[in-house]
């Protein structure tokens, strides 16, 4: 089983609010020039400042890391810091911002339904677009790999994510089932991949495109029970 991240197993906004306070309260002590020249707002996907560097770096347009560490080092040499400080700065500020965008909370259930999949024999996997590294959450010792956009070049919905895990395991696509809260980057571009899918819809979303999803789950701790019936009527893939 593969399971998306942010918004699946955890509200990804809030933690990344509290990452972005933590992260200008330090620049705001060690690169005041920065602070003193930019707001907080201009970090932020879709400010001016990131769709002109990413005009200039289209190659980084699938790494959240990338665009913000490019975003620090450049910002810090526009307020005039030389390149040096300002690459320092930069990757200073970085492992700021991710030592505070772990700091999840879990979604309830999550963690009691990875528990349950792992009994009951499941290796578990997790690919994200996001840089949050599963390994430093409360439930990082209940998961046996992962790929992000970041380590394998592509996000999702591009399919090399998902080749890579099935390349990891060794399994066939009709052996996997990806779990995630996005319609598109996780249910269709697995499905089109040939992995079953399951969409978490934990609020309550509107669904663009009825019936794409294999099960859907408005519960975590409903999982297991989805992917026993999966595994029951399946028609015509292997059983998983």
């Amino acid at each position: 089983m593969t399971f998306d991240l942010d918004d699946t197993l955890w509200a990804v906004d809030p933690v990344i609010h509290e990452a972005n306070r933590t992260l200008w309260e330090w620049l705001d002590t060690n690169a005041p020039l920065f602070t003193g020249l930019y707001r907080q707002e201009d970090m932020a996907e879709g400010s001016a400042l990131r769709k002109a560097l990413l005009e200039r770096h289209p190659e980084i347009a699938h790494s959240v890391s990338l665009i913000r560490i490019k975003l620090l080092e450049q910002g810090c040499i526009e307020a005039g810091y030389t390149e040096v400080e300002a690459i320092n700065l930069a990757e200073r500020a970085f492992e700021v911002f991710m030592q505070a965008r772990h700091q999840v909370e879990l979604f309830e259930h999550a963690q009691a339904m990875l528990e349950q999949l792992r009994r009951e024999g499941f290796v578990i996997g997790a690919l994200s677009n996001g840089n949050a590294s599963v390994s430093q959450t409360l439930v990082g010792h209940l998961f046996d790999f992962q790929f992000n956009a970041d380590t394998v070049g592509y996000a999702k919905p591009e399919p090399q994510m998902f080749q890579q895990a099935l390349h990891h395991t060794g399994l066939r696509p009709e052996q996997v089932v990806h779990v995630g809260d996005h319609p598109i980057n996780d249910v269709q571009a697995a499905r089109e991949v040939g992995l079953w899918t399951v969409w978490v819809n934990l609020p309550g979303q509107h669904w663009p495109q009825p019936g794409n999803a294999d099960v859907r789950v408005s519960c975590l701790s409903d999982l297991p029970a989805a992917i026993a019936r999966l595994q029951q009527q399946s028609d015509g893939r292997a059983t998983l």
